[in-house]
Order: structure tokens, then C-alpha cells, then sequence
């Protein structure tokens, strides 16, 4: 008797659509909403400072993330890179299934603080209550589902278009600080008042808690690794890129507000950069202006949805999750039931939770397992000098070593709410995949 073949993912992405995943992921609604946030946490106009740490620890992560997704370039991104470093029989089961774990409650919750956000912009459009806002993050989620329903070569066509209006709506915030004839003023301003002390450090750490949160995203493609062309030269390539670009588009974009609002002015601002727009050029265009900022956050929530659909597959497929996470669609070649949970779960945030405690909860949530994990589990998979590393880092370790302190330094930041609650999804995973082995007789209760 025939047996019916799973249909498979299928390598349909090349340099540019990885690029502009990326990219789409990390100009979300973040950098719109804590723009102002981070103005109030540093407390003056060496403010920028928050920017480029956010830039620093990007690129050097993107390190770590490019030697990991050339040497695996696989669907699941963190999950085959921690089984791979950490044993796959071993200690590597433990790690991936906590990351799987955590990236069923911070995945929902990255889509939801995208969702929350675009409702808070929609605001200054249509003024909504909280019953409204929440209709309308939740309809968010919703529309995203159902537009990522569908074969990955659509998708990366998809991704082009919604590419343009990003770059489009950052090169009128830039074009708008450049023309009125002020743009270099905030960084000439730069210390002005400005005291290394212990102060700073602080106000930097919780700052660049919520910039970092607007990085995110420069790794997307390595968790759709079984879907890129040229894996080896592709992934590292388009994540530097990625980090590059951005990191210029959002120093830019600063810089241009605060150059029309003074700092003090938008520190307060609810919709600061409606408000800029309107300033520069009047109501109609901050209207307009408005509209493509809601664009840009729609595409950064396509990404983040396109991308974390294929980590609870992975792990699935490689029986590691559960079962039903491992379907791919018949005709549409895509994941199409770790997407649906995606989006329902999503769906439910975006519903019961505020802007502000989503984006340190995501942040907590992942330092540990995910990022510092994997730092770590890539020096352990160097001494073991078994697998062939198609991308090599500069000036190793040290990359690995800067991204450890730097990722611990904004752990702490996170404060001990955050802290707590990152490890109780720590300690409650830990359990729930030590009764999973134990009825499965896998690692450590093997024999």
C-alpha cells in the first residue's frame, strides 16, 4: 500500500525578500511609541545614547545568530541551535523545549504589542476608548492570520510591497528633519548636561530595554532557514544588512523629530510623530503621515507572525512538541496549524494586556534561554569542532562575550517583576518537560 509523502517546506526566499523580512520585523510599531518613552527614561538629549546601544548589542547578537543559521538552516531558528550546542540526546532537549515554550507565550505576545500599538496610532485618526482600542488590535491579528494563510513565494511578494511603504514612511520622517535645516542639532546637543555616573547607567539600562525591543527582529530569518536560498551566505548577510540599515533609519528618524519637537516637548508626546508631521506640514499630512505608520506596523506584525508560525513546527516535527504542531499544508506547502495557534493565542493578548508590560515582558522572557543560551551553546559547539561553521565571526569570542554582559546588564534592567516572571516560565517549563520525559522514558529519565 502507497504511503502519502508530508509535503515539505520549500527554499523560495533569496537575499532581498530575507533582507526586507527582516527588516518589515524590526520597523514595527515600536520605534513610533517608544520614541518618546525612552526621551522620558534618559531625561534629556543625550537621549540617542539609548539608540546606538540598542545598534551595538544588535550587530554583535547578529554575530552569534549569523554563524548558528549558516551552520543549520533549518525551520525553528533557536530550537535547533540549542539542541545542536547543548546535545540533541542530552542537555539540548532540556534547553530547546523551554525555548519552544517561552516562544508560545512571548510570540503571542510580541504580535499583541504590535496589535496594541497600532490601536494606540489608530487613536489619533479615530479617538477610541478601551473597549474600541481593543476591537481594533484584536481585528489586527485576526486580518494578519488570514493573510499569512497561503504558499511562502506569495508571502515574499507580499513582504516586497509592504517593504516599500516602510522604507517610504522613514525616508519622509528623515527628509522632513533634513529639509527644515536643523537636523544635525540633536547630536550636537548630544551632552549637553551629561554626567557618567551611576544615574546614567540606570536611566540607560531601562531606556535600552525599550530600544532593543525595536531591534528585534534581525534574526527572523533564521527561523525560516528552511525556506532561504544560499542559507550559508544569505542568512549572516541579510541580518547585517538588516541591523545596518535600521540602526541608520532610527538614529535618522530621532534626530529628525527632535530637531522640529524640542526633546522636552516630546518626551510628553502621545503621538509624537503624528505631531511631528504636523507641525512640519499640517493636519491633512499628519493624517496621511499617520496611515503609514499603521502601514509600517502591519508589515512588522506580518513578519513576526510569518516567522515564529515555523518554531512550534519544528519542534513538533521533530517530535520534541506536540504532534499536531507538525502538519504543513497540503496545497500551500506552510505550517498552517502552528500559525492558526499563533494567531489565536495572539489574538487573546492583544485583548487583555497594556503596550507598556508587553514589550518588558517579551524582553525578560527570552534573555536567558534564548539569547544568552545560545551565545554560550555556540562556544560549546566551537570546542567540540564537529560541525562545519559555513560563517565564521570576527574577533571571536569576544563578540560573544560583549553580547553576554550586555544581555545580563539588560536582564537586571528589566526589574524584579520581569526578572520574577521570567523565571517562573523558566522553572514551570523545566517541570512540564521533566513529566513529558518521564512518561516518554527520553533524557534524563532514559536509560
Amino acid at each position: 500500500m502507497a504511503t502519502t509523502e508530508q509535503p515539505q517546506l520549500e527554499r523560495k526566499l533569496g537575499l532581498f525578500q530575507s533582507t526586507v523580512i527582516n527588516m518589515i520585523d524590526m520597523v514595527g510599531i515600536g520605534p513610533f511609541v517608544v520614541l518618546s518613552i525612552v526621551i522620558q527614561l534618559m531625561g534629556g538629549p543625550w537621549f540617542l545614547y539609548a539608540w546606538l546601544a540598542g545598534a551595538l548589542l544588535s550587530i554583535i547578537d547578529a554575530m552569534i545568530w549569523s554563524e548558528l543559521g549558516a551552520a543549520f538552516p533549518l525551520a525553528g531558528g533557536s530550537f535547533n541551535f540549542l539542541r545542536a550546542s547543548y546535545g540533541e540526546k542530552s542537555w539540548g532537549k532540556l534547553f530547546s523545549f523551554l525555548y519552544v515554550w517561552q516562544t508560545m507565550l512571548q510570540a503571542p505576545l510580541v504580535v499583541a504589542s504590535g496589535a496594541i500599538g497600532f490601536a494606540h496610532y489608530f487613536g489619533f485618526l479615530v479617538p477610541l476608548n478601551d473597549v474600541t482600542s481593543r476591537i481594533v488590535s484584536g481585528t489586527i491579528v485576526i486580518v494578519l492570520t488570514l493573510l499569512l494563510y497561503r504558499k511562502i513565494e506569495t508571502i515574499g511578494k507580499i513582504s516586497i510591497l509592504l517593504w516599500s511603504g516602510v522604507i517610504f514612511t522613514m525616508l519622509w520622517i528623515i527628509y522632513g528633519g533634513i529639509s527644515n535645516g536643523h537636523f544635525t542639532e540633536p547630536l550636537r546637543h548630544i551632552n549637553d548636561g551629561f554626567t557618567l555616573n551611576a544615574a546614567f547607567a540606570a536611566a540607560l539600562g531601562a531606556a535600552s530595554v525599550k530600544t532593543i525591543y525595536s531591534y528585534l527582529g534581525y534574526y527572523n530569518v533564521c527561523h525560516l532557514g528552511g525556506e532561504i536560498k544560499n542559507p550559508s551566505r544569505n542568512i549572516p548577510l541579510s541580518m547585517i544588512l538588516s541591523v545596518l540599515g535600521i540602526a541608520a533609519l532610527y538614529i535618522s528618524m530621532n534626530m529628525s523629530v527632535v530637531s522640529v519637537i524640542p526633546w522636552q516637548e516630546a518626551a510628553k508626546s502621545e503621538f509624537v510623530v503624528s505631531t511631528y508631521f504636523e507641525t512640519l506640514y499640517g493636519h491633512n499630512a499628519a493624517i496621511i503621515a499617520t496611515i503609514l505608520i499603521l502601514w509600517v506596523a502591519f508589515a512588522s506584525l506580518f513578519a513576526v507572525m510569518l516567522g515564529y508560525s515555523r518554531v512550534p513546527y519544528a519542534a513538533a516535527k521533530e517530535g520534541e512538541f506536540f504532534e499536531v504542531f507538525a502538519k504543513v499544508h497540503p496545497t500551500r506547502h506552510f505550517p498552517h496549524i502552528a500559525l492558526l495557534g499563533l494567531g489565536i493565542t495572539a489574538f487573546v493578548f492583544s485583548l487583555l494586556f497594556k503596550l507598556s508590560q508587553v514589550i518588558t515582558a517579551i524582553l525578560a522572557m527570552r534573555i536567558v534561554i534564548q539569547f544568552i543560551g545560545q551565545a554560550i551553546g555556540l562556544i560549546i559547539l566551537r570546542k567540540k569542532n564537529k560541525t562545519v561553521m559555513p560563517f565564521k565571526m570576527p574577533l571571536y569570542p569576544l563578540p560573544i562575550i560583549l553580547a553576554i554582559l550586555i544581555w545580563g546588564f539588560i536582564f537586571i534592567s528589566t526589574g524584579k517583576e520581569f526578572i520574577l516572571s521570567g523565571g517562573i516560565v523558566i522553572i514551570s517549563g523545566t517541570i512540564v518537560y521533566l513529566i513529558k520525559s518521564k512518561k516518554s522514558l527520553q533524557w534524563p529519565f532514559n536509560q
